[in-house]
């Protein structure tokens, strides 16, 4: 297989090698129904992480700040519920906590010009400190209202509620990035900034809409998470950074020319997904997973370069 096609096809042929080595080594684990029912649990928080990711890296910038957003939209949600307040309130409220969370990323990235490692960061830190005064440190289990934990639990047709999630969520991500002119603005932004601006392109407004989605997507992921546990504690979400990114560089060498993708995302999250399950099923240390997690983004990132290099 030449290295073009290896860039190409390579996440693919990662993915079901994974899936039979695992099927192999543990068959009655790995392989059951049970398992892939909880796989998809577990993955699906992390999807829509990732494409919150994926969206932002489209215009060629990073967000540190998605788990945190995550963590505090949670927070809020159950401090609200804490409060006596409904579900109708309390998860708009959250919702909108990530929303504005990502559109100031955007307005320190666009408007002032900070990198947006910095200034993602930066904000991450302090959206963590908010989350944690909001909560006092403690987990927050109180006044849950039974339709709020049907967001994330239970099943229809025999399929995982949160099964659906990832349908939905990757679904519109996919048909704005593809089929839209707010996509195709996007992809613009994240090839030549400069040449976007000359052109004549909003790029001012969509890099702060861009966050601003990425926000929103991360609260979303952050509350379906807490929906599925039943609790909230001010660094759940924090975990899901370094996935979600892994995902999604894994899923670039699934695309041509090397850009972030929807579905080359999801592809990502399954192989990050299945690698945590099936190490975590065959007893493999925790510190082994994570030192698997940074080799497979530099693979992911040789694999694209050697795509390109091809080409």
């Amino acid at each position: 297989m030449t290295a073009f096609n290896l860039s190409r096809f390579g996440t693919l042929i990662a993915f079901v090698l994974l899936c039979v080595a695992f099927s192999i080594a543990a068959p009655q684990a790995f392989a059951s129904q049970g398992n892939v029912y909880n796989l998809i649990q577990q993955m699906a928080t992390l999807a829509i992480v990732a494409t919150a990711a994926t969206l932002v890296m489209t215009i060629g910038e990073f967000d540190l700040s998605v788990g945190f957003s995550a963590s505090l939209a949670a927070v809020i949600c159950f401090a609200l519920f804490g409060q006596g307040y409904d579900v109708w309130l309390a998860v708009p409220a959250a919702l909108l906590t990530g929303i504005v969370a990502g559109a100031a990323n955007g307005v320190l990235v666009a408007r002032f010009g900070i990198p947006s490692f910095v200034a993602t960061l930066a904000l991450g830190t302090i959206l963590s400190g908010l989350a944690f005064g909001a909560s006092g440190g403690a987990s927050m289990f109180k006044n849950v209202p039974d339709g709020f934990k049907t967001l994330a639990r239970g099943d229809l047709f025999g399929i995982p509620v949160l099964a659906f999630w990832i349908v939905a969520v990757l679904g519109i991500a996919s048909f704005v990035l593809t089929q839209t002119e707010f996509g195709r603005r996007l992809r613009a932004i994240g090839g030549n900034p400069q040449a976007a601006r000359l052109a004549g392109l909003p790029v001012l407004r969509d890099v702060i809409v861009t966050f601003a989605i990425a926000g929103g997507l991360s609260a979303l992921a952050g509350l379906l998470l807490a929906s599925r546990l039943g609790s909230v504690q001010h660094t759940m979400g924090e975990p899901l950074l370094l996935p979600a990114y892994a995902a999604v560089f894994i899923g670039t060498t699934a695309s041509p020319t090397g850009s972030p993708t929807v579905i080359g995302t999801l592809l990502g999250v399954a192989i990050t997904g299945v690698l945590a399950n099936g190490m975590t099923i065959l007893g493999v240390d925790p510190f082994i997973q994570k030192i698997m997690t940074g080799v497979i983004i530099i693979v992911a990132v040789l694999l694209r370069r050697m795509g390109r290099t091809a080409q």
